[in-house]
């Protein structure tokens, strides 16, 4: 269990940091200076990871979102957890996502950020009706709220920390060749659990901020009124 659990590295004002910690640090650093360096000097690379999320998010949000508002939090959660996914590849560094404290917060950022998006999409009222309607269903949607975030933040942990694990172990028994195609490997495991993260994180969001039909017809009536 030691070697699972993230390390003390050091103390600072009384409260331990670990391992874990001084990767995502390290790793904040490291996005940050990437994202200045292609700004400045490859701003087609940047363009095509924004085409490349925004993709990924328009397949799974309704055909009339504005896929644009979402992708701040969207597309900084797919880059954290990609870099964060596959961290453990550099030397005396970790992947902050085979600590699950680091997977329950991203779990929790989400849920947060469902309502909110729900909640400016529709406003407090019709976002409270639409998910308490019919009542009885209402407590049902509770536990699928908890249930949905419980299963974010296992999936990912689970998938990181096993990956790792396997690398480590066999890399420990056979320390030069055979360990490569892991890593690789484990690098494309990082990846596509990058992908399904924020796919189904898109999918949460699509589904708080989808408007009826019924809706949809009365905003586009108002609109109408308006202009005319």
């Amino acid at each position: 269990m030691e070697a699972i659990a993230p390390q003390v590295i050091f103390y600072l004002f009384g409260l331990p940091i670990t391992d874990t910690v001084v990767s995502t640090w390290v790793m904040m650093v490291v996005l940050i200076i990437a994202a200045l360096i292609i700004r400045k000097y490859a701003p087609h690379i940047g363009e095509f990871i924004i085409e490349m999320i925004n993709s990924i998010v328009a397949s799974v949000m309704p055909e009339d979102a504005r896929v644009i508002k979402y992708l701040p939090f969207l597309g900084t959660l797919a880059l954290f957890l990609v870099l964060g996914n596959i961290f453990s590849i550099f030397p005396l560094m970790v992947s902050p996502t085979a600590n699950i404290n680091t997977t329950f917060a991203l779990a929790m950022l989400v849920f947060f950020a469902v309502h909110y998006y729900g909640v400016r999409e529709k406003g407090v009222w019709r976002y409270i009706k639409d998910t308490a309607t019919p009542i009885f269903v209402f407590p049902l949607e509770i536990i699928s709220q908890l249930s949905r975030t419980l299963s974010l933040t296992i999936r990912l942990f689970g998938n990181i920390l096993s990956t790792d694990l396997v690398v480590a172990i066999i890399f420990s028994l056979i320390p030069f060749i055979v360990p490569l195609p892991l890593m690789v490997l484990g690098m494309l495991t990082g990846v596509l659990q990058a992908y399904i993260f924020t796919v189904l994180a898109s999918l949460y969001i699509a589904s708080a901020i989808e408007i009826s039909d019924v809706e949809k017809e009365r905003r586009q009536m108002k609109q109408e009124l308006k202009e005319s």
